[in-house]
Order: C-alpha cells, then structure tokens, then sequence
C-alpha cells in the first residue's frame, strides 16, 4: 500500500455515497486530526473519487488542509467499489463497546477530555438498548421482582438471588 499526497481540490466525493457526515461528526474528526494528527489515509479510485474518507475530507476542508494523504485502490471493479463502500461504513456499525472496560479506560484518560469524540463517563442503556441519561435511570421498585434462585449477567459477572444457604449452588455456576 501506497500513501500519495495531492491536492485536495483533486478528489471527489462519491455521488451516492449513503453514510452520512453530521456537524457534531465533522467536528468530532477536526478535533482528532488537531490533537492526534492525520493517521488515516482517504481511500480513493483511479478517478481521484472517495471510496472511504468522506468525513474526513470534509472536516480537512474545514481545517484548511491544501493537501492530503490517500491510497488508490485499484484493484477494484465498479461492483466492487460500491460493495466495499457500503461495507467499509456498515463494519464500523455492526459492534458495540464492552462497557466495564470502555468505562475503565476513559477513567484511565485524563489529559484529554474524550465528550470532544463522543464518549461519556457512564453509558447506562434501557432494556430496549437506548441510552440514558443519569438522572434517568430508573428507581429500584417498591416491590423486588426478582426472586430466590434468579440469575443475572452483570458484564464478566453472574449474581445470583439467594441467600447464604445457596452457597453450593452458586459455588457451581
């Protein structure tokens, strides 16, 4: 792999390209190239069109940029562009955090405030996986719907509702 610098007025977006690129997004890059610098290339083809970098040309547009680091991929056909496009955006949507370490490496963080990129000390998620606030969460009810014998995962974690009497019982989950 190759890395070239030209122009940025030399490349052009993709004309249907499907992901989007909000502000808040373009923001969130501009303050990483600032901080951390330019160490992702845009992918272009032989046409000088992006196949992946779109929110990064935008905000390097923004931030004044006159040249810009970038691969040609070459090697690909028309189908196989489309295709990689939609793939190489949809990969980076298809997992989620492991939230106990997110949550102990943002801990971790303290020279850099990371709410610039997004993140949240704590992410606290609903039932339906939506995200909520903390003074959201919801009270413990007046009435305990767990009862003897149920068993919850808690991340790496398994509580089981019992008392001391169930000692063998969890010593085998």
């Amino acid at each position: 792999m190759k890395i070239e610098k030209i122009s940025i007025e030399e490349i052009k977006p993709y004309e249907n390209n499907a992901k989007l690129h909000p502000t808040e997004q373009i923001e969130q890059i501009k303050k990483s190239i600032e901080e951390f610098g330019k160490n992702d290339p845009i992918a272009i083809d032989e046409n000088n069109v992006i196949i992946e970098g779109h929110g990064r040309l935008e905000a390097l547009k923004q931030l004044d940029f006159k040249e810009v680091e970038l691969i040609r991929l070459t090697h690909l056909n028309e189908q196989q562009k489309k295709a990689y496009i939609l793939a190489h955006n949809k990969l980076t949507m298809n997992t989620e955090f492991d939230f106990d370490t997110l949550n102990l490496e943002l801990d971790s963080i303290v020279n850099f405030d990371m709410s610039d990129f997004g993140f949240e000390k704590l992410d606290f998620k609903d039932e339906n996986h939506q995200e909520l606030v903390e003074d959201e969460i919801p009270d413990v009810p007046e009435k305990p719907k767990a009862k003897l014998g149920d068993i919850y995962k808690l991340g790496n974690h398994r509580l089981m509702c019992g008392d001391s009497t169930d000692i063998d019982d969890i010593k085998n989950l």
